[in-house]
Parts: structure tokens; sequence; C-alpha cells
């Protein structure tokens, strides 16, 4: 759910798309779907050993070929925030939790207060590590 929330956030941004031959493509995120096909535009993309550049107007990245993905840190921070909020008001995050009925009990039907910020700091681990790892790579 995480990679495509953060995929959903970051379209008409720019961003940084790294495949598995070694490719690089930068452009602004038109679209995505549920397996991480990507459209892109204004697309400058460099080959592997990085000498040779190319110009597209736009250009679509199948998911199952990209290694990794670079995004601006306030994409982060706006689906940090999305996560948190989502959570919030009347029956929050219900539909997660176990119902408690049968053998082996569960979580009770309780109101939830505790996953919003259980899942904002789980979420916030993942955006550092995130950042620390692009700036391992600089």
């Amino acid at each position: 759910q995480l990679p495509l929330s953060l995929l959903k956030t970051a379209q008409n941004h720019p961003m940084l798309v790294e495949l598995k031959n070694g490719e690089t493509y930068n452009g602004h995120l038109v679209s995505c779907d549920n397996w991480m096909n990507i459209n892109l535009r204004e697309v400058i993309c460099t080959s592997r050993d990085g000498d040779k550049f190319w110009r597209m107007p736009e250009c679509y990245i199948r998911g199952s070929t990209i290694k990794y993905l670079r995004i601006p840190d306030e994409i982060i921070d706006m689906v940090k925030e999305e996560v948190v909020s989502k959570g919030r008001g009347r029956g929050g995050m219900q539909q997660n939790k176990q119902q408690g009925k049968g053998r082996g009990g569960g979580a009770g039907a309780g109101r939830g207060k505790m996953e919003p910020l259980f899942l904002g700091r789980q979420m916030g681990n993942i955006c550092d590590s995130i950042r620390n790892q692009d700036k391992k790579r600089l």
C-alpha cells in the first residue's frame, strides 16, 4: 500500500527512475497503476554508462523493470500527513482490525484510537530510512 500511495501523491511532480538494466529516467510522473507501471512526461533518459542522453516528450515504464525511484522529500512528507489524518474521525481504522469472534479471541471492537499514531510512526520510520539510503548514495 505504501509505495502506491506514495506514487499517487507524487503525480505531476519530478522524479528519477532507475531501471534494473542501469538506465535512468528523469521526468514528471503523469500516472501509475497497481503494478507500478508508470507514465512520465518531459523525460531525459540517461544510458547505463552515463555517456548518452535522450530527451523524450513522454515514456511508459513497466513496473517490473524498476530498480528504484527517487522522489522529492516534500512528497514523502505529504504522504506521511495523509496517512495520519486518514485514521482520524469516527470509526478510525476499524476495517483493518480482527472482529474478535470465535476461538483465539483477537482484538475487541473498540474505537481504535492507537492505529493512526502507530501508522504515523511506522510511516515516519519508513520515510526516514528512504531518506537515509538516498544520503548514503550521494
